[in-house]
């Protein structure tokens, strides 16, 4: 078996069936091949991703591949979990933006979304949901709380300073002159400390760092962590990008509480934009956020257009989507709790509850 550019050159050859199988132990160079060169797949349809849930959250995976004569024509990477908020679910994927089948011709998706479904079905579990790009399923329930951001990066550094709106520019260049510098982190230390001090002044229980480490030894270069210092050298704001193919991806991220004084948040993404620029990247994924939301804006104002996600669900043991509104009077009642623990103690119950309560950003 293999992945071939050329798989469908021929109308005979993407008239044969399809077949759709189980990844095996054996599978892995097969499979980021076809990764590697399918237009519709994403970093976070790499191979790794399964060993990090199963090992840093015990969730099971469940990965399928479409084959047509040995050759791979597409895959979808599910993950079991169970969570006392929202059930028992097969998530295509649970803790990453994008999900779904990719795939070379719509019967090989077609194929891994119906055996998806006949697994949902055997696992009994409540619900699949599919974090798809674009609609795949239009009978299906959907929520449209999701955008992303992506952007085609000009080719000079000055061509794209100038791209942004007059207004945000204007708060990277006071990052600028606040005398903001910043450096790649080898390790994961400065950028989990400022991680975990912002997601306990929003009230949000925190990844573990275990996963933070987990993913800069699993993806390597690929994997590159972003710290912004202020003019003495104190870090002041953070964040974790992925680069996949031409594109680079900020995924996490974390700022102290002087970094809004000083622009740092700004200064922080023009940074991690003008390197990427400058080692020839082509897209700048600003990633996902909920529409209405502080980040939905602050992306706006760099001048993104937002493109909704079609988080599509078969529900089969309930009656309705599963809804994380951090919005609605239940969730801010928890984050006011959670605010109010001390620090050292937020972070020691954050993966606790995230492993527990199944919280699946």
């Amino acid at each position: 078996m293999h992945s071939d550019p050329g798989l469908l050159s021929s109308e005979k050859e993407a008239a044969d069936p399809v077949e759709v199988r189980r990844f095996e132990a054996g599978d892995r160079d097969h499979w980021d091949a076809f990764v590697a060169r399918c237009a519709e797949a994403t970093f976070f349809h790499r191979s790794e991703w399964r060993d990090i849930l199963e090992r840093q959250f015990g969730h099971r995976c469940h990965y399928l591949m479409a084959e047509r004569n040995g050759h791979v024509t597409g895959v979808l990477p599910l993950c079991e979990a169970r969570s006392r908020l929202f059930g028992h679910a097969l998530i295509s994927l649970p803790f990453t933006p994008y999900g779904g089948p990719a795939a070379d011709d719509v019967v090989s998706e077609q194929q891994l979304i119906a055996q998806a479904v006949d697994l949902s079905r055997k696992l009994a579990v409540e619900h699949l949901e599919l974090r798809n790009i674009r609609p795949r399923c239009p009978d299906w329930p959907r929520q449209d709380r999701y955008v992303t951001f992506r952007k085609t990066l000009l080719n000079s550094v000055e061509d794209n300073l100038l791209a942004i709106p007059r207004k945000q520019r204007a708060m990277v260049r006071k990052g600028m002159k606040n005398g903001l510098t910043a450096d790649i982190d080898p390790g994961v230390d400065r950028f989990f400390a400022l991680y975990a001090d912002n997601m306990h002044r929003h009230g949000v229980p925190l990844l573990p760092r275990s996963y933070f480490e987990a993913l800069r030894a699993t993806f390597g270069d690929d994997c590159e962590t972003l710290i912004v210092n202020d003019r003495v050298g104190k870090p002041v704001s953070g964040v974790m990008s992925f680069y996949f193919r031409d594109e680079i991806l900020p995924s996490y991220a974390g700022d102290s509480v002087d970094a809004r004084g000083l622009a740092a948040n700004d200064f922080k993404y023009w940074e991690l934009m003008r390197r990427a620029c400058e080692r020839g990247v082509r897209v700048f994924d600003f990633g996902r956020s909920k529409r209405e939301s502080g980040a939905f804006d602050f992306k706006r104002n760099w001048g993104f257009e937002a493109a909704p996600l079609a988080y599509e669900h078969c529900l089969l043991a309930r009656q309705d989507v599963p809804q994380n509104n951090p919005a609605s009077p239940r969730y801010r009642a928890l984050t006011a709790v959670w605010r109010r623990l001390p620090l050292p103690l937020a972070n020691r119950l954050g993966p606790i509850v995230v492993r527990k309560m199944g919280l699946w950003p």
